[in-house]
């Protein structure tokens, strides 16, 4: 009776992570739905379908395939990006207020994206191949002064001085972005200062390109990574004992992470709180295993930032609030709640 008890069990919990899983996507494709629908020029849920199947009017296709469906699919890769992105934050730095925004990273690759393009116009095809490199680049050396300035040899990596100091340098960056804003003419100024407040600026298939490959790669190879995750929780110490080499593993994954960033960022701007808001929902309903909790991330995150952008279109019609700042106005107030909750 017991044997039969103890293989019950994880066939019950699969079959929950499963209806859990398969729950958001059916979330993700209802709002896939509604956003295909909103926007200044109102399409039927018929229409849609119809254009769709290749039988809508020219008007209709154009703003169907050529202005909606690339802004959708670049909303739901990067907030998968930064669901998982955070995720593997807050599992090496043991911190729940862990994320690329609050570490620092969003600002590192967007201060490079930002001088790229200020005076480099990102109209040709190579420019825009380009942006994900150079946020990389600008997110991985953030990520290495802040992991040298936070870095003890008497105690290691204290979270607590981690999250510190990526708001300390965050913040510097931040003011050199606004220094470099002030610099520039009106037309470039008004599009950088939506940009910093987080918009999906990304508007056509090129840009999809340009991020598809980078979340195609780095997302599984965060989910192959899904079984060190659950031992580096453990502590140093157990992992080390087991004949794990930590320090490369826990290098390997912050490299994944803030390449997922970078990415990220290059075509969304500065948003912000995806990465904190989404790894604690998807742990609350699939519990800390990283199996499943990486991809419930990825799709809480996606259906966060494409709810997000539907309502920033749909809201204020016919202007827009940048997708940054409905996403900070739920994440800010959590924000709060979790660093008044933190033991630090």
């Amino acid at each position: 009776m017991s044997r039969s008890l103890q293989s019950a069990a994880p066939k019950k919990r699969r079959s929950r992570e499963a209806t859990i899983l398969s729950l958001l996507a059916v979330l993700i494709a209802a709002m896939f739905i509604i956003s295909m629908n909103t926007g200044l020029i109102r399409l039927s849920p018929l229409e849609v379908l119809h254009t769709l199947l290749g039988e809508g009017s020219p008007q209709q296709k154009l703003i169907l395939f050529d202005f909606r469906l690339p802004r959708i699919v670049i909303s739901l890769l990067v907030g998968a990006g930064f669901a998982v992105a955070g995720c593997i934050l807050q599992s090496l730095s043991r911190n729940a207020l862990a994320e690329p925004s609050t570490l620092g990273i969003n600002a590192g690759a967007g201060f490079a994206v930002l001088i790229f393009i200020s005076f480099v116009p990102a109209t040709a095809a190579a420019p825009i191949f380009m942006l994900p490199l150079l946020a990389l680049a600008g997110a991985a050396l953030t990520a290495t002064l802040i992991y040298f300035l936070a870095y003890r040899r008497e105690d290691g990596l204290s979270p607590t001085r981690l999250i510190l100091i990526g708001i300390a340098v965050g913040a510097g960056i931040y003011a050199f972005q606004l220094i470099l804003a002030l610099r520039l003419d009106p037309q470039n100024y008004q599009f950088v200062a939506t940009w910093l407040a987080g918009k999906i600026w990304g508007g056509d298939w090129r840009f999809v390109l340009a991020l598809l490959p980078w979340i195609a790669i780095l997302l599984p190879f965060a989910f192959y990574k899904a079984r060190v995750l659950n031992v580096l929780n453990l502590g140093d110490e157990t992992p080390a004992g087991l004949g794990m080499p930590v320090e490369r593993e826990r290098i390997l994954l912050l490299a994944a992470a803030v390449a997922l960033a970078g990415s990220c960022v290059a075509v969304s701007g500065g948003i912000g709180f995806v990465g904190l808001i989404a790894p604690h929902l998807a742990r609350r309903i699939v519990g800390p295993r990283h199996q499943i909790l990486l991809p419930a991330c990825a799709l809480v995150g996606a259906l966060l930032l494409l709810t997000a952008d539907t309502v920033g279109r749909w809201i204020l019609q016919p202007s827009e609030i940048p997708t940054g700042i409905v996403v900070a106005i739920i994440g800010a107030p959590y924000f709060l709640y979790l660093l008044a909750r933190s033991k630090a």
